[in-house]
């Protein structure tokens, strides 16, 4: 903690009410409030600058970036690592007393502060995650339904539409109207959606064109428009992570571990941080495999002594680490790069 900061705030945030608890550093006193929405911020404004802990959730960010705009040092904490210091029964109290705690302690791991900006592009990334969904679930229904009658149509998505308009003609000969009309709608809603993903993909493009590190990571073979816009959002501030492993960790591409008695053994992919960037990982990963000139050396050599899926959390986790040094040393991708420790200075 900044040695200039005089107390810790731990404030559990709601909708409408906010708890907050703190120790009076000159007195001791115990001071645990809950305050309404448009007292928060008053009650800040009126205080000498102080680390506010906070649980990374639902408008923590906004509530941030407002207390540093006061001249107040926030962190951030995921809530897994905040409930262990919840002794007892939970309440807003216990919360609250338990990101006091949790902001003190030096080992915890703070989540960056976003901007609105990056937070922008994952709206985006967001609402198109549930259009796909939306868009996924019609079609298969039409399958279905469509299945019952005897019309059945290839994988894909273009073996869809390229079927449905000729499936639709004949049944129209021997099915109701009103049957018609309505898997017509059905079938003219997902292009619709197809319409409303293809809009959003194009505002996440011209972002990608503007920013400067998500064009650097769009260059790294399986880092597509989806990965490289949601990397650079997702991430927050590149230097809040110390090195590419820890980046790596923290979007769950490491393997888990247990042990005692000195003995550690490792676990599957601890699948821990945000799950929608570890998929798009993942999924880059596959792409790279699959096609063979985009796939290094290193990645023919290990294919040959493991496991196909091993292979590909192998290649997610260099592609998280390569997307961590681009963006934090602001510098192009180079496939030529040979990473190297720098050399120990060694004393006369």
């Amino acid at each position: 903690m900044n040695a200039t900061l005089k107390s810790v705030v731990g404030v559990d945030t709601a909708k409408n009410v906010f708890q907050l608890y703190t120790v009076d550093a000159e007195t001791g006193e115990v001071i645990s409030k809950s305050l309404k929405r448009a007292q928060f911020l008053a009650w800040f404004s009126n205080r000498e600058s102080s680390l506010v802990g906070m649980e990374a959730c639902g408008g923590s960010h906004h509530w941030a970036r407002r207390l540093q705009e006061l001249g107040h040092e926030v962190k951030l904490m995921s809530g897994k690592t905040v409930k262990a210091f919840v002794p007892g029964n939970k309440n807003d109290a216990a919360d609250a007393r338990a990101i006091w705690l949790a902001a003190q302690q030096s080992c915890i791991k703070a989540v960056a502060v976003k901007s609105e900006s990056q937070q922008a592009v994952l709206a985006l990334h967001r609402i198109r995650q549930q259009l796909v969904k939306n868009r996924t679930a019609h079609r298969n229904e039409l399958r279905g339904l469509l299945a019952e009658y005897g019309e059945v149509f290839g994988l894909g998505q273009s073996a869809f539409n390229a079927g449905m308009k000729e499936a639709l003609a004949r049944l129209a000969e021997r099915l109701p109207a009103m049957l018609i009309d309505t898997l017509r709608e059905q079938w003219e809603e997902l292009n619709r959606l197809d319409e409303r993903i293809a809009r959003i993909e194009a505002r996440l493009l011209a972002w990608l064109r503007q920013d400067r590190g998500a064009r650097a990571i769009a260059e790294i073979p399986g880092v597509g428009l989806l990965t490289a816009t949601a990397a650079v959002a997702t991430m927050g501030q590149p230097k809040a992570f110390k090195s590419a492993r820890e980046f790596a960790a923290w979007v769950g591409l490491v393997p888990a571990q247990t042990g005692t008695g000195g003995k550690v053994r490792l676990l599957k992919i601890s699948k821990r941080g945000d799950m929608y960037l570890r998929s798009l990982l993942v999924q880059g990963a596959h792409t790279v495999q699959r096609f063979a000139k985009m796939r290094p050396q290193w990645l023919e050599e290990i294919s040959k002594r493991r496991p196909s899926n091993v292979v590909t959390i192998a290649l997610a986790n260099k592609m998280a680490r390569t997307i961590w040094a681009v963006l934090a040393h602001e510098q192009a991708y180079d496939s030529e790069h040979i990473s190297a420790r720098p050399a120990l200075v060694t004393s006369a």
